[in-house]
């Protein structure tokens, strides 16, 4: 499975959410490669990692979505260890939590420390989700809206790339451009840190509505949000020192990857600048 000639980069951690493996929508083959091209002694995913919802409806499962398990499956054979956070799409695997398979360890939430000392909370987020808390049946409607523009985006793409156009999110852009929506982000943003302050933390570290950010956002909170990898296709990375970058792989991941098929050299694992 793993390329035997690559440039591996090294972080302490890395975080990623909101891949939705088993559907339609899921840019598999973008975080197959980011996990190809990205090493890490502690790799933390943040909920909603497989999507229960669209799987009780009907199998999707191609290849690209087994080399990500595998990808996952390797790094923790190899050493690395992997804290599986549940979401509301992955909430099947709540009555789980606290269930240890191997080096893969299964969590509603996790505490990290970084390198420098801080405390980050790590949730899914969607405890501070109203429509999901309480009304989960319009959260499967807007599920259901939000799958048909991720089709429609798929289609834009694909006429984008006949053009020599790269990626580019049409869902993500309407979402932002509405203000509810704006709204809706922010509110969550400010729920969020607010209950990191109540526990004591330095910062939290979340996903769910697929909005990457970094900002310091309530009483020197720190808000981290991996993103998504239906979208914006985002991770977060730590350094050694304890900095804690956005990695945005649509922009950089196809250009290392041409980088790597020029270059006939033994695979070498660097740590990042």
């Amino acid at each position: 499975m793993e390329a035997d000639h690559h440039k591996v980069t090294r972080y302490r951690t890395i975080w990623f959410s909101d891949s939705h493996l088993g559907s339609k929508g899921c840019k598999a083959e973008f975080l197959s490669d980011f996990l190809k091209h990205n090493d890490c002694e502690t790799l933390i995913m943040v909920g909603d990692i497989l999507d229960g919802w669209k799987m009780r409806k009907k199998v999707f499962w191609p290849q690209e979505h087994t080399n990500v398990i595998r990808r996952i499956l390797t790094r923790a054979k190899r050493g690395t260890k992997v804290i599986y956070i549940t979401g509301n799409h992955d909430d099947m695997l709540r009555r789980y939590s606290g269930i240890d398979f191997g080096n893969i360890h299964l969590v509603d939430e996790y505490l990290h420390i970084t390198a420098d000392g801080r405390k980050l909370w790590c949730i899914h987020g969607d405890q501070f989700d109203g429509v999901i808390q309480c009304h989960r049946w319009l959260a499967y409607c807007g599920d259901v809206m939000y799958e048909s523009m991720l089709h429609l985006n798929r289609w834009y793409n694909q006429a984008r790339r006949k053009f020599g156009f790269g990626y580019w999110s049409l869902s993500a852009y309407l979402k932002h451009k509405v203000k509810r929506a704006v709204n809706f982000i922010s509110d969550f943003e400010e729920a969020v840190a607010k209950s990191a302050v109540q526990k004591g933390m330095d910062g939290v570290v979340c996903g769910h509505i697929h909005h990457p950010e970094i900002r310091d956002i309530h009483e020197n909170i720190i808000y981290y949000n991996c993103g998504d990898w239906v979208e914006s296709c985002t991770a977060l990375a730590e350094d050694f020192e304890g900095k804690i970058h956005l990695i945005r792989w649509v922009d950089i991941g196809h250009q290392q990857a041409d980088q790597e098929n020029t270059s006939s050299e033994e695979e070498t694992v660097q740590s990042p600048a």
